[in-house]
């Protein structure tokens, strides 16, 4: 019986942060422009259950499934690539797969025997891998390995993965190995020594790969491609060229051009489906690469300088900016320099404020001043999450003279607590299971911002926070010109805040980057950025 599902099985190696989750996505998007159905898994070996308790810092931003997932950035992109939603299954980290073998061996799973790293850490590797394509009934899983080749953290990975391709027999899986080729400018020439020990590594723990992707900041010519290829023991073709180049989205033009989803298709023995689609990706591309006029916006946050730590809405940003023909041209404000003496100067030249999502009280007061000068100077103003909080403890202190609102994330015994903690989450501590986490349901009024830009009342958005307004404040918000306009419909919850008299001036508690792409940018950036460009003019 032929094997349904494919795999292709993605490391790295000389150095980290090379790109696997991006050449991954772009093989991904290729397959399926072809007709295929495809996904890709990410295998983290850091020993965190996941992301979700990490401080952004360490790891940038953390990605929330459909299902409630806390992932790893990376799923963001295969989101971004595919508009195909993720799941639990496509983010796999060594704590959950100790966490499951210890729990099994608690149980008596194991019959008494010794419980060992070989079979039964490389077990479990295996079965969430091979879980996630026979779940799915998907042609390909394209499953990229986190870490660099020759990590102790990795190694099981590695084992687990080699084990797979000898029990899925031949043309049933393919290895893409990713390295550097280095240009030193000194002697002026770029050096294979690294990839070529890199392979070697990789051998070494029993794989030989199929595919070498060589990030180079210079053209590979025909004669370095061969001498990779004759010392790494792979097909000429199949050493794939990956240049720097200015957008990400570009990578998956390059990759067709250097015939990685041909030679991929042909590893895995799959039926042929004709040439990729990609008149609508040429088109985004041809327009970020293109555009008619540009715009600044400012994003406050405090974690700015780390861009992965928004990643989602930088990217939201990009497709939104394409959506409307322009370049956003983004501007990252640390929140703790916001002052009232400087924040009119930091933020003067700006068409448009996006106030960051976040935990804890740091940098919070220079959100909420950010919040004001939005919202005094009629600046497009878009709060996500805890930047909804903050526009409503603004609106509380300098409109309705509350002046010692706030969240009691912040302050526990405020005397006017607008912000509150859900009553189902009171009294637990376990850090990992007190937020509402994944997509709900929401109901948006008509005759709002936020309707004018979904074009529709029911919708559905992730969430990923523990606080929420407190509906004891509702009527007095409303009397005072912050109405609530989007609720749960379940629970009443307010999860989008506007001010009607404001030029466009909408919080919402949801996160709706999360399910921004390319190919569907969400409609509240594609609005806010409409009206950045048409402030003042």
């Amino acid at each position: 019986m032929p094997q349904s599902t494919k795999y292709v099985f993605v490391t790295g190696g000389v150095a980290s942060s090379l790109g696997k989750g991006i050449i991954s996505a772009s093989l991904a998007k290729l397959l399926q422009s072809r007709g295929y159905s495809v996904t890709i898994q990410k295998l983290d070996p850091y020993i965190n259950v996941d992301p979700g308790t990490l401080n952004p810092y360490e790891h940038g931003e953390c990605y929330v499934t459909e299902d409630g997932a806390e992932t790893d950035l990376d799923l963001g992109h295969y989101e971004r690539f595919l508009n195909v939603p993720t799941s639990q299954l496509n983010n796999v980290t060594t704590g959950k797969i100790y966490q499951t073998v210890i729990s099994k061996e608690r149980h008596g799973d194991y019959l008494g025997k010794t419980v060992q790293v070989i079979p039964h850490i490389t077990d479990e590797i295996k079965r969430r891998i091979k879980l996630l394509g026979t779940k799915n009934k998907l042609d390909v899983v394209i499953t990229e390995i986190g870490g660099t080749v020759g990590d102790i953290e990795s190694l099981p990975y590695i084992e687990a993965v080699r084990q797979l391709r000898w029990e899925l027999g031949a043309g049933n899986s393919a290895f893409i190995h990713l390295t550097l080729v280095p240009f030193l400018s000194a002697s002026g020439e770029l050096k294979t020594k690294p990839t070529q020990h890199s392979v070697k590594v990789l051998l070494e723990n029993g794989i030989q790969p199929d595919v070498l992707v060589l990030r180079t900041e210079k053209t590979l010519s025909q004669d370095l491609r061969r001498k990779v290829a004759l010392f790494c023991n792979v097909e000429a073709e199949a050493v794939v060229e990956s240049i720097d180049v200015k957008t990400i989205y570009e990578v998956p033009l390059l990759m067709q051009k250097e015939n990685l989803d041909s030679t991929i298709i042909r590893k895995l023995n799959l039926e042929p489906k004709g040439e990729p689609k990609l008149e609508d990706w040429n088109k985004f591309v041809n327009i970020l690469k293109n555009p008619k006029s540009r715009v600044k916006i400012g994003l406050v946050g405090k974690y700015v300088e780390l861009p992965d730590a928004y990643k989602s809405i930088v990217e939201s940003f990009i497709h939104a900016g394409a959506a409307n023909e322009c370049k956003v041209e983004l501007s990252l404000i640390q929140s703790e320099d916001l002052t009232n003496t400087n924040v009119a100067e930091k933020l003067g030249d700006l068409k448009g404020i996006l106030v960051a999502p976040g935990f804890g009280h740091r940098g919070i007061e220079g959100k909420i001043l950010a919040v004001k000068y939005a919202r005094e100077n009629n600046v497009p103003f878009f709060g996500i999450c805890l930047g909804m909080q903050c526009a409503v403890i603004e609106f509380a202190r300098n409109v309705l003279g509350m002046t010692e609102a706030n969240s009691t994330e912040m302050v526990r015994n405020t005397p006017y607590p607008v912000i509150d903690l859900m009553e189902a989450q009171k009294g637990i501590t376990d850090m990992g299971g007190t937020m509402r986490l994944g997509a709900y349901p929401c109901n948006v009024k008509k005759s709002t911002k936020a309707f004018a830009a979904y074009h529709k009342a029911d919708i559905q958005e992730r969430h990923r926070h523990r606080y929420e307004f407190n509906n004891l404040f509702l009527e007095q918000f409303e009397k005072a010109g912050m109405t609530p306009v989007g609720f749960n419909p379940d629970t009443n919850l307010v999860e989008i805040m506007e001010i009607p008299s404001h030029n466009w001036f909408v919080g919402v508690q949801f996160h709706p980057e999360y399910s921004s792409t390319v190919l569907k940018p969400h409609p509240l950036f594609v609005d806010f950025v409409k009206a950045a460009l048409n402030f003042n003019k």
